[in-house]
C-alpha cells in the first residue's frame, strides 16, 4: 500500500511539473503579444494609409490572441492521453486543453480539444481503445494539479494495480459541484455521445434532442467553439450566431466559449435580434400565439402596400404660384412602375416621386409656356417641383417613407390598419394584438419588425459608401490645394514631397472605430452568419424561424431543445414540423440519453407529472440516483408567501451551500422576493450574480438554467399561467442537482395530477 501511495504521489508532482512548463509557455505567449500590441500602438499614426491599415490589422491580431492566452487561464490542462507503444516500444504521451500549444521550437506541448488528435480523450472506449491505452483526467485548482484519475483501457495496464477501469470521479465532481448562476464548460468531461453532436458536420439543421439534464445548451456552445476552430477560414468572416432564450439564460452562458478560447461570438436573447430594440417578454401568450404564426408574414406585406396609396380625387399643387394638376391616374402608373422595380418600399419610393415629379415638371412646363409664349427647359423646373410644400405633402400621402418601428407601432395600435391589413383574424385575435404604446416592443414583436424591415429597406438609398468616397475625393482636392499653395514655404523648409496629399487628407479624416466580425455583426441587421445555434427551440414560432433563417441563407444551424418542454398549447409535435418550412429535408436528428443534472428520483417525479398530463416525453438515463427524495407540501387556506419562506429555511438545512431558485407564478414575483429579502437580505434577488443565494423567478425564466436546489410555489397556478399546458412546470421541476420541494396553499383536487412523489 505505501508502494502505490508512493508511486501515485510521484506521479502527481510528475503532473505538476509538466503542467507548470505549460502554463510558463502561456505567460511567455501572453508577454510576447503584449510587446508586439504596445509596438503597434507606440508607432501612432505615422505614414500612409496602407501604413495604418496593416497596424489595425496587427493591433486586431494581437488584441484577439491575447485575449485568447488570458480567457483559457482556468484548467488551461484538464487530460492526458497515453498511446499503445510504437516499434520501438515509445509510448507517445499527448497533453489536452483548452487551446494548442508548441514550444519555442515548435514541439507541441498542448493539443487543443477540437483537434482531429484530441477526440480519442473523448472517443476511446474499453471497446474501441483507438490506439489508447490510458486517459488521464487533471483535476486542477488554479494552476496547480491538485489530483488526477486514470480511465484504462488497455487491460494490460491494469497489473500495476494503480487505477482502475473507467474511473467516473472527473464526471461526478462536474455535475455535483455548487452551482455559481454561470454555467460553466465541459471540456474535460465532455461523454461519446456528446462529442459527436460536437463533431457532426455543419449541413442543413442538427437537432439535439434531449430531456432535462441532457447537457444540450453545453454541447451545443462547444459545437459552436468546434466549428469555428475546424472551419476558422469561413466562420471568422461571417461569424457564429447564438440565440437563447432570455437575456437572465444569456447572462448565464455568456462565460462558456470565452473560457473555450472564442471570443468572437454574436450572442443575443430573441428579444435583441433587432438593432436598436431591445424588447420585453411577451405578456399575453395570446398574443405571442398570433403574433408568431406565418401569416403574419402577409399582414406585414399588407400593411405595407397600404402605405402606397392613390389619389381618390384630382388635387391641386402649388409650385412657386403656378396651380398644376396631380390626377389619379398619374399616381397610379406612378406607384404600378415603382411596384415593378421589385425594390423595398422606400427605395421604390424614389422612383414613385422621380416619374411624379417629372410628369408635375411636364406639366408646369406647358402651363408656364402657354402663359408667356416663351421656351421653358423642363430640367429647371425639377427642383422647384420637388422643393414645393404642395408637391412633397401629395407625395407623402401617397407614398411615405417608413422606419419598421413606425409600420409596427401603427399597426399594432389602431385598429382600422390592423383589420386592413388582416382582415380575416377573429375578434379575439385583434382584442389580443392591440395596444396603447406603439413602441412597447414584445418579443414577439421583433420578427414583424425585421420582416418590415426587409419590406421597407433603407430610408435613403444605400449610397454611404460612395458618399464616403465622394467626400473623401473632397478631401484630396482640399489637401491638393492646401499643399499648392503651401509648396514653395514646403520647398524652403526642405520637405517637400515629404507629405502627399492622400496623407494629408487621411490626417484631417474622421477614423472610423474598428470593429471585430463579432461587434460588425451584432450592429447590422442585413449581416448573414455563416452557422447559428439556437437553444431552448422548441419554444420559437414560425415567425422566429423565418427571422432566423434570414440570417444564415447557408440554413446551417444547430438547434436545440425538447419538444416535451414547450410552454406554448399550440407548440408542434415534432421537429419536422417545425423545421419543415424553413429547412425542408436538410434537417438530421441527434438525441442525448443520459441526464447529468437532476438526480434519478427527481427525474421519475416531474416524469410522473408530465405524462399524467398526457405529454409524450424521453426519460433520459440519471448518472445518479441522488440524496434527497423530493418533497410536497399541502396546506389549503395558508399563507403561500409564508410556506415558501419556510421551505426555503428547510431546504437550507437540508443543502447548507449553493444556489437556491424560489419558482413563482408569474404575478407573484414581487411579493415573493419582498418576503425572501426580509430573511436573506442582499443574498436574494431576481437574478444570480455574485453573493446572491436565494433567486426568485418564473418558471418560464429557469429555462435553460440550473440550480442546486429549488422551492416551487404554486404548481397549481403556473400550469394555469401557461393556460393549462404543464410544460413550464415540467422545465422547473428539473432544474435542480440536489433537492426540490413543492409547496402549494390549494386544495390537492386543484394539483395538477402526478404530484405525488415517487418512491425510490
Amino acid at each position: 500500500m505505501t508502494d502505490t501511495v508512493s508511486a501515485r504521489q510521484s506521479e502527481l508532482e510528475l503532473e505538476r511539473e509538466r503542467v507548470a512548463v505549460r502554463y510558463a509557455r502561456l505567460d511567455a505567449l501572453r508577454a510576447e503579444k503584449e510587446e508586439q500590441l504596445r509596438r503597434v500602438r507606440r508607432d501612432g499614426l505615422q505614414g500612409s494609409v496602407q501604413n495604418h491599415s496593416e497596424r489595425d490589422a496587427f493591433a486586431t491580431l494581437y488584441e484577439d490572441r491575447l485575449a485568447q492566452l488570458t480567457a483559457v487561464d482556468e484548467r488551461l490542462v484538464f487530460g492526458r492521453l497515453d498511446l499503445d507503444p510504437d516499434a520501438e516500444g515509445h509510448v507517445e504521451e499527448r497533453y489536452i486543453g483548452r487551446i494548442g500549444l508548441t514550444d519555442e521550437h515548435q514541439d507541441r506541448l498542448l493539443v487543443d480539444w477540437r483537434a482531429q488528435e484530441a477526440g480519442a480523450f473523448y472517443q476511446a472506449t474499453a471497446a474501441h481503445r483507438q490506439g489508447v491505452g490510458r486517459r488521464r483526467h487533471l483535476l486542477l485548482r488554479g494552476r496547480e494539479v491538485r489530483d488526477f484519475e486514470d480511465d484504462v483501457l488497455d487491460p494490460r495496464l491494469l497489473e500495476g494495480g494503480h487505477a482502475s477501469p473507467q474511473a467516473q470521479g472527473a464526471l461526478l465532481a462536474a455535475v455535483t459541484a455548487t452551482r455559481t448562476g454561470r454555467m460553466g464548460d465541459i471540456v474535460a468531461t465532455i461523454q461519446a455521445e456528446q462529442d459527436e453532436v460536437i463533431r457532426a458536420d455543419t449541413s442543413g439543421a442538427l437537432v439535439v434532442q434531449g430531456g432535462p439534464g441532457t447537457g444540450k445548451t453545453a454541447v451545443a456552445l462547444h459545437r459552436a467553439a468546434y466549428l469555428l476552430y475546424t472551419h476558422r477560414d469561413r466562420l471568422a468572416k461571417s461569424g457564429v450566431l447564438v440565440v437563447g432564450p432570455s437575456d437572465a439564460f444569456m447572462r448565464y452562458i455568456e462565460r462558456v466559449l470565452p473560457s473555450l478560447g472564442e471570443t468572437g461570438v454574436v450572442m443575443a436573447s430573441l428579444g435583441t435580434l433587432m438593432p436598436g430594440v431591445h424588447a420585453t417578454p411577451e405578456r399575453s401568450a395570446r398574443a405571442a400565439e398570433v403574433k408568431g404564426r406565418r401569416e403574419m408574414a402577409e399582414v406585414v406585406a399588407h400593411a405595407v402596400a397600404q402605405r402606397q396609396r392613390l389619389l381618390v380625387e384630382t388635387r391641386q399643387v402649388d409650385i412657386e404660384g403656378t396651380t398644376v394638376k396631380l390626377k389619379p391616374a398619374m399616381v397610379r402608373r406612378a406607384r404600378d412602375r415603382a411596384r415593378a422595380t421589385g425594390k423595398p418600399h422606400n427605395e421604390a419610393r424614389v422612383t414613385f416621386v422621380k416619374i411624379l415629379v417629372r410628369e408635375l415638371a411636364d406639366k408646369l412646363k406647358k402651363k408656364l409656356e402657354m402663359s408667356s409664349g416663351v421656351p421653358v427647359q423642363r430640367d429647371l423646373l425639377l427642383e422647384d417641383v420637388r422643393t414645393s410644400r404642395d408637391v412633397r405633402i401629395a407625395l407623402n400621402l401617397c407614398w411615405m417613407p417608413l422606419t419598421p418601428q413606425k409600420l409596427v407601432g401603427d399597426l399594432l395600435t389602431r385598429e382600422p390598419l390592423l383589420r386592413a391589413a388582416a382582415p380575416w383574424l377573429s375578434d379575439d385575435d385583434v382584442a389580443a394584438l392591440l395596444r396603447t404604446d406603439p413602441d412597447a416592443w414584445t418579443e414577439a414583436d421583433v420578427p414583424l419588425l425585421d420582416e418590415a424591415a426587409v419590406l421597407l429597406g433603407e430610408l435613403e438609398a444605400p449610397r454611404r459608401v460612395g458618399e464616403s468616397d465622394a467626400q473623401h475625393q473632397r478631401n484630396l482636392e482640399n489637401a491638393r490645394a492646401s499643399l499648392e499653395n503651401m509648396h514653395q514655404t514646403l520647398f524652403e523648409m526642405g520637405v517637400d514631397g515629404v507629405v502627399d496629399a492622400e496623407q494629408l487628407a487621411a490626417a484631417n479624416e474622421v477614423r472610423g472605430v474598428r470593429r471585430s466580425t463579432a461587434e460588425q455583426a451584432a450592429h447590422d441587421r442585413t449581416w448573414t452568419f455563416g452557422h447559428v445555434v439556437v437553444d431552448e427551440a422548441q419554444e420559437l414560432s414560425p415567425m422566429q424561424w423565418r427571422l432566423l433563417a434570414r440570417r444564415c441563407p447557408l440554413k446551417s444551424f444547430t438547434v436545440v431543445g425538447d419538444i416535451a418542454q414547450a410552454s406554448r398549447r399550440a407548440g408542434a409535435r415534432s421537429w419536422q414540423e417545425v423545421l419543415a418550412p424553413e429547412f425542408g429535408d436538410r434537417v438530421r436528428l441527434e438525441e442525448l440519453t443520459v441526464n447529468y443534472r437532476s438526480p434519478a428520483r427527481i427525474t421519475r417525479w416531474a416524469a410522473q407529472v408530465a405524462r399524467a398530463a398526457g405529454l409524450e416525453i424521453s426519460t433520459p438515463e440519471a448518472v445518479r440516483e441522488g440524496e434527497h427524495a423530493p418533497e410536497l407540501t399541502v396546506v389549503p387556506g395558508a399563507s403561500v408567501t409564508e410556506l415558501a419562506v419556510a421551505a426555503v429555511e428547510a431546504e437550507r438545512a437540508r443543502v447548507p451551500e449553493g444556489l437556491l431558485a424560489v419558482i413563482v407564478p408569474v404575478d407573484d414575483v414581487a411579493a415573493h422576493l419582498d418576503a425572501q429579502r426580509a430573511r436573506w437580505g442582499e443574498r436574494a434577488d431576481r437574478t444570480p450574480v455574485p453573493g446572491v443565494e436565494v433567486v426568485v423567478v418564473t418558471a418560464r425564466e429557469t429555462k435553460g438554467l440550473e440550480f442546486d436546489c429549488v422551492v416551487l410555489v404554486s404548481p397549481e397556478r403556473i400550469v394555469a399561467d401557461a393556460e393549462g399546458v404543464v410544460g413550464d412546470l415540467y422545465v422547473a421541476l428539473t432544474r435542480c442537482t440536489q433537492s426540490v420541494r413543492v409547496v402549494s396553499a390549494a386544495a390537492e383536487a386543484e394539483l395538477p395530477a402526478g404530484l405525488v412523489p415517487v418512491p425510490a
